[in-house]
């Protein structure tokens, strides 16, 4: 698949001024030649975290200090990452908010930024242990389910990482975009 940026950006839409959300996510693309690549990581093993060791976006809760959503994707994506999405990056637009089914309360806006080269990553250790450049054409082409102790759920398996759950919906909602020309 070849993601055209201008086309994507016209599916995605602008930085609302009023926002439905709590939370919020880093869709961090980068291109080689026509390739597309997006930033996954993964959360560290934490009995706090309802998310403990999954595969996930970069991002989290908004703080009273954030002024916006935006604020709280690059604060929380240079926490994580030590990336700077305001240097180096292109906001290409945001998709519609998602619910948490674990957490039905948190909502989450989704950003989608595109880096100009590929960033210096620096992961805190205290969130994240590991992280990968995931071609989208792969996880595409590895939809499937994943079984659990607690079900079956549709997924990604790409390599030994399974991205299910919230990340999955996201994803699979960012790929229709590019695949499909469906808006966000």
């Amino acid at each position: 698949m070849v993601l055209s940026i201008e086309k994507l950006s016209k599916k995605l839409r602008s930085v609302p001024e009023t926002e439905d959300a709590n939370a919020a996510v880093a869709l961090l693309l980068m291109l080689e030649g026509e390739t597309a690549y997006i930033l996954l990581v993964r959360r560290v093993q934490d009995a706090h975290d309802p998310w403990s060791g999954q595969i996930a976006l970069p991002g989290g809760k908004r703080e009273p200090s954030d002024k916006d959503l935006k604020k709280t994707v690059v604060r929380e994506t240079m926490e994580e990452t030590n990336i700077n999405l305001l240097d180096n990056c292109q906001l290409v637009g945001v998709m519609s908010p998602f619910q948490s089914k674990r957490l039905p309360e948190m909502r989450v806006l989704p950003f989608v930024f595109l880096a100009r080269r590929k960033p210096h990553i620096k992961l805190n250790k205290k969130e994240l242990n590991e992280y990968h450049w995931t071609c989208l054409d792969v996880l595409a082409r590895n939809r499937t389910i994943a079984k659990f102790s607690f079900g079956e759920v549709p997924a990604f398996i790409v390599g030994d990482a399974i991205v299910w759950g919230l990340t999955y919906r996201i994803l699979e909602s960012l790929l229709s975009c590019v695949e499909n020309g469906h808006r966000s």
